[in-house]
Order: structure tokens, then C-alpha cells, then sequence
């Protein structure tokens, strides 16, 4: 989902060490995720740029048409505002929901639907689409040494790990159901992925997810 043109900008500001990248997701839980995720697998826009987040939920999969079109609008006015506000280049966009689903047709469906339209609307803008399937905890799945770095007591249980966590459903329930004690919340993500990238577990993947390998691919086709 990288533009063709105008890449010096992004060089530019890493090089002076400004900019921002703009966060749109389900919650602020999902967003820490994600900046997490950037930080590991771009270090030079991580470090160079300032990651902020919009509080809109996205509420895209379901959307089509003209109804799709203008939420997009919504959500790309708003990110741009947002870089306004912080009085800083926008250096790229992102752009997560849970799809409740697996990586299936469907899934592929969806991802063109929406790639199309940001490509529409965002010819100049850099953008990356975090379409997590089944949820954000499939993806924490493929860091499986970074739960008891949170708790020491949690151990992902084996059926879970170098598997295709995109075919896991509930990924979320599995991990409260199988961890252990103290039970999982949805709040414990950010600090997994944080945990997974203090300790370098961020690329190597145990398993695979190509709703993950997307969006990895996505922020690296930034230039």
C-alpha cells in the first residue's frame, strides 16, 4: 500500500528526526500493539517518528460503497488532523480491526475491498492495514516466549504455538482458558508485544498468520 511517489518526504523527516504516524484501531489496546509492532520491524521510522493514536473506533468490514468510502474519509481527515495538531509531517497511517474471522476468502475479500479504497483516497499518504485475524491476540500468539515475561507463571500451551494462528478462533478465550493464573485480559496485550520486542522476539514468528505477514508487508513497502 506504498505510493509511488513523493518517498524523500519520509527519508527527509527520519533523517531529521520528526514526523508522525498516526494510529487508528479498535482500542487503545490494539494501538499499543501496533506501535510495538512498528518499532520491531521499522526501527527507523519507530525511533524517527512520534506514534499517536485517534480515539474513532474502526468500523470498516462490513462496509461497502459509498458508506465505506466515507468512513474512510472520516478516518483519513482525522489522521491527518491529528498530525496538524502534533505540528509534524504525517508520516504514515494505520489502520487496525479485528475481523472476527479466519484468513480465509472472506478475509481476502475484505483486505481488497478496503486496500483499494485508502489506495483511492490516500495516493500521497502511506498506509498500512492491520486486519487481524481471528483478533490481535492471534498475532501475540506468534510470540509465544513473551507471555511469561509478563507473567512468569503463564505458558502458552502447546497446541497454540508454530501454528497458523490465523485458523485460531477466539484467540483471545484460548489464552484465558490456557495460560494459567493470573487469568488474561485484553489489557495484558500491549505489554506481551512490548515484552516481545524488549527481548527480540519480534520477526522471528513461531507459526505463521498472513493477516500478520500483511501488514508487516504493508509498513515495509514504506520508503
Amino acid at each position: 500500500m506504498t505510493p509511488k511517489g513523493r518517498q524523500g518526504g519520509v527519508r527527509t523527516a527520519r533523517a531529521q528526526g520528526r514526523g508522525v504516524i498516526v494510529l487508528a484501531g479498535e482500542d487503545q489496546n490494539d494501538c499499543e500493539i501496533l506501535a510495538a509492532l512498528i518499532r520491531a520491524h521499522r526501527p527507523d521510522l519507530g525511533t524517527a517518528a512520534k506514534l499517536v493514536r485517534i480515539n474513532d473506533p474502526v468500523r470498516l468490514r462490513r462496509k461497502s460503497g459509498p458508506d465505506l468510502a466515507a468512513a474512510v474519509k472520516v478516518l483519513v481527515g482525522k489522521a491527518r488532523a491529528k498530525a496538524l495538531q502534533q505540528r509534524a509531517p504525517l508520516l504514515g497511517f494505520v489502520v487496525h480491526e479485528d475481523l472476527d474471522g479466519y484468513t480465509d476468502a472472506r478475509y481476502d475479500r475484505i483486505r481488497r475491498t478496503l486496500a483499494a479504497e485508502f489506495a483511492r483516497q490516500c495516493q500521497e499518504l502511506r498506509t498500512a492495514l492491520a486486519l487481524a485475524a481471528w483478533e490481535s491476540e492471534g498475532w501475540l500468539l506468534l510470540f509465544p516466549e513473551a507471555f511469561p515475561r509478563v507473567r512468569p507463571r503463564w505458558k502458552v500451551p502447546d497446541r497454540l504455538i508454530d501454528k497458523d494462528t490465523g485458523r485460531v478462533k477466539d484467540a483471545k478465550e484460548e489464552l484465558k482458558r490456557g495460560l494459567g493464573l493470573p487469568v488474561f485480559r485484553e489489557s495484558d496485550g500491549p505489554e506481551v508485544a512490548r515484552k516481545a520486542l524488549q527481548h527480540r522476539l519480534i520477526p522471528s514468528t513461531r507459526g505463521t498468520n498472513r493477516s500478520y505477514e500483511d501488514f508487516v508487508g504493508d509498513l515495509k513497502g514504506w520508503n
